[in-house]
């Protein structure tokens, strides 16, 4: 019985030896790959609604780095944007393009759209998906009077041309659609919502610039990206409509400050918009021309108040701003998709009308007009005798006695009399006839 025991317990030992190397060598290698591939089960998301700006330039760049410092699977980006700023899709294309983890733009929900800029971005993406009910191509806005400069134009185009065809190389995708005014729907695939997409690019192979990578996403954990305030506020200040409406609340509150000394809040808050408003500007195409008769146009109204004209520089300052606001921004590519709003420049332009017929002309009005206190103004005013007046004597004007001179000789006490002028601190009056 103890030769057995003697035989089997070393039998027993290998075994169990053998079990626990196997053991090791399995989470060795399972430990191996996961350190390896270095990435976690999350999915990080972020919106972009709306056009297409430095805010948003730089709230992609941002997000792009949280993802990799998180080491996640992919940055899933939801898109519905009309265009926006050649130059901050430029910024945002360069991001993608050398982003280190894999990056999903995802033209959602359904109705939204990929629109000029929309497409350089849809393009550079690693994996191009669209929901049902969405499009993509080139939103082309129409020039005043079709009088862009078609050298320029031509210039602008090729550039684009481009630029599209070199993220097409890049990204392996189809460079005659993108040459052919992006007409053509190019995407990798479509998917109905975010869960489904995920489902569909699980697995999937990816190429970016530290290699191959294989998506697992079916089972991830999903981390939503908000922009910080900074962000949201760049963003509203990026709308040409918001700075347009600025510059304007500005001109009108230094105005006004102006004719009516001493009101110092329309002052504060036309400085404050005026430096927000150039803040804002210094982020788009601002075309200087359009601005300077913007301000050629005030200065019209403002010469309207002064000079009796019968409406001809109301009416020139009225095309003036009209045109000038056309003219405020301007791209330089056709592929831009930033203008002020015509509702916006009708309103604008009622306003401003409004404010000098009303506003700074009752304040001229209330500088021309007759002194009511001090000396001056108690000339016109009526009161009656406090003494017998031969023809020296006291009168009382608003509970006020004065010595009076009357110009009518002799007047009794009591009797109502007008003041006609005054001389030496000494009033001259007459008597007032019923």
């Amino acid at each position: 019985m103890r030769m057995n025991l003697a035989k089997i317990y070393p039998l027993f030992i290998s075994q169990h030896f053998r079990i626990k190397i196997l053991i090791g060598i399995f989470l060795f290698g399972f430990t191996f790959h996961s350190f390896g591939s270095g990435q976690t089960k999350t999915v990080f998301v972020i919106t972009i609604d709306g056009t297409i700006n430095p805010a948003s330039a730089d709230f992609i760049h941002d997000c792009i780095r949280k993802t990799e410092e998180a080491n996640a699977q992919c940055l899933v980006i939801n898109l519905n944007t009309p265009g926006g700023l050649l130059k901050s899709t430029r910024v945002i294309v360069s991001d993608l393009l050398d982003s280190s983890i894999p990056i999903i733009v995802y033209v959602s929900p359904s109705g939204s759209q990929a629109a000029s800029a929309g497409v350089f971005i849809t393009l550079a993406s690693h994996i191009a998906v669209m929901a049902p009910g969405t499009n993509i191509g080139a939103a082309h806005p129409v020039t005043l009077g079709d009088q862009k400069d078609s050298i320029m134009m031509e210039k602008a185009t090729n550039d684009a041309a481009a630029f599209i065809r070199t993220i097409s190389e890049k990204r392996h995708r189809n460079i005659q659609w993108a040459e052919k005014a992006l007409k053509e729907n190019v995407i990798d695939t479509i998917a109905s919502n975010l869960n489904n997409l995920l489902l569909i690019i699980n697995n999937r192979e990816v190429e970016t610039i530290r290699g191959k990578i294989i998506l697992h996403t079916s089972e991830s954990n999903i981390i939503s990206i908000e922009k910080t305030f900074q962000q949201k506020l760049l963003d509203i200040l990026s709308d040409p409509n918001i700075a347009y409406i600025l510059m304007m609340l500005g001109i009108y509150g230094l105005l006004f400050e102006l004719y009516n000394p001493g009101a110092i809040f329309p002052g504060i808050v036309g400085f404050i918009c005026l430096v927000i408003a150039f803040y804002s500007m210094h982020t788009l195409p601002i075309n200087y021309a359009g601005l300077a008769l913007i301000l050629f146009a005030i200065v019209l109204f403002l010469l309207e108040i002064k000079i009796i004209s019968h409406g001809l520089l109301t009416v020139g300052g009225v095309i003036s701003l009209a045109l000038g606001s056309i003219m405020l921004i301007q791209t330089d590519s056709m592929l831009e998709f930033v203008s002020i709003s015509w509702e916006v420049i009708v309103i604008t332009i009622l306003i401003t009308v409004a404010f000098f017929a009303f506003a700074i002309g009752m304040g001229i009005k209330a500088q021309r007009r007759k002194p009511t206190t001090g000396m001056q103004g108690i000339i016109g005013e009526i009161g009656e005798t406090f003494s017998e007046l031969s023809p020296e004597g006291l009168v009382k004007i608003h509970g006020e006695i004065w010595k009076a001179i009357s110009l009518d000789g002799n007047l009794n006490k009591d009797v109502k009399i007008k003041v006609e002028s005054i001389e030496n601190l000494k009033l001259k009056i007459r008597k007032l006839e019923s």
